[in-house]
């Protein structure tokens, strides 16, 4: 089986990519070459061009022919409008990861379903989703573009910490926080349930689709069965470094109003919601589905490889006078 990935390197795509070299995939990769040095690669073919090169990337693609496609970096329907024009008539599946962000918003239903309607109008990237989805699926009903949709939530890998609140450089400088016994902002109180998925365990069920001539024309969404409070997620990580936790609760409207950060989506938009999902479409598709990485288990193994890679150890010192600011204003 033949498979080309459009980015292939990012959180949720490298476990993918790992485990269908395993499996004996030819694997043909399409980015910048940034991580193309990755031992987990081995064995990958690279083809190293910018995207949005759109004469350079249909060179390369010539005479070519796929058994899956997929594009893990498009977030506006242009460049999928881009991605159809290089890949009409060359993948039997063209597959979309989209995102579980995309549910309506506020929920209708605290359980999740394929079925929940498509409707978030907090987050312009959810906004965007919708439409690369309502795209794909114009095309599949008028031009038979055969494609699979894939909704993952909170995925994540051993070089980022989930979590709720924090800033543009990512989770390290809350895991900082923790580590250095400073209070740390939670949205709300803590107890609305949410779901983190492994990269791991998605990748199981995303490989599942591949190639399943029942996953065509569908969306699917990817995640554990597990749900857990924010409070059991950010007590996981102060355990894991073996400190105790101290917990500063904000509301999340209180934090989109003052913050030059996009609480407004990320958190009423997504976060702040306390959802379940339903899996069990995906587990039709793919039987032997099962996510078997533990939140606490992977939250340990995350933070411990985290604080042993300083490449992973990204500081936000605005980000950090921003939460002292926050929780000496409010106290």
């Amino acid at each position: 089986m033949k498979a080309l990935f459009i980015g292939g390197t990012g959180t949720i795509s490298m476990a993918i990519s790992e485990l269908l070299i395993e499996k004996g995939w030819e694997l043909y990769l399409i980015n910048r070459g940034n991580r193309n040095d990755d031992k987990r690669l081995k064995g990958a073919n690279f083809i190293t061009v910018d995207i949005n090169d759109e004469k350079a990337v249909a060179y390369k693609l010539s005479g070519m022919h796929f058994d899956v496609a997929c594009d893990f970096i498009g977030f506006v329907p242009s460049q999928l409008e881009r991605d159809y024009r290089l890949l009409k008539g060359k993948v039997n599946q063209f597959m979309y990861i989209s995102s579980a962000s995309a549910y309506q918003k506020p929920c209708g239903n605290y359980v999740i379903s394929e079925k929940t309607p498509l409707a978030n109008p907090y987050w312009e990237y959810s906004k965007n989703k919708i439409a690369c989805e309502d795209y794909l699926m114009k095309l599949y009903r008028e031009e038979q573009f055969p494609i699979t949709i894939v909704r993952p939530s909170h995925t994540y890998d051993e070089r980022s910490v989930p979590l709720g609140v924090h800033g543009k450089n990512g989770s390290y400088q809350v895991v900082k926080r923790i580590k250095e016994g400073k209070p740390v902002i939670i949205h709300g109180d803590g107890t609305s349930l949410w779901t983190i998925t492994h990269n791991s365990d998605f990748a199981k069920g995303f490989i599942g689709l591949m190639g399943n001539i029942h996953a065509i024309g569908e969306a699917v969404q990817i995640m554990s069965d597990e749900s857990v409070t924010w409070n059991q997620i950010y007590s996981c990580i102060a355990s894991a470094l073996g400190v105790e936790l101290k917990p500063f609760y904000v509301s999340s409207e209180y934090l989109a109003a003052h913050s030059s950060y996009d609480f407004t989506g990320s958190l009423i938009g997504d976060k702040s919601n306390s959802v379940v999902f339903d899996c069990s479409k995906l587990k039709s598709l793919v039987p032997d589905f099962v996510a078997t990485k533990r939140a606490d288990v992977g939250l340990r193994e995350t933070v411990e490889y985290v604080m042993s890679h300083q490449e992973c150890q990204r500081e936000d010192p605005e980000f950090d006078r921003w939460c002292d600011e926050i929780i000496k204003k409010l106290r």
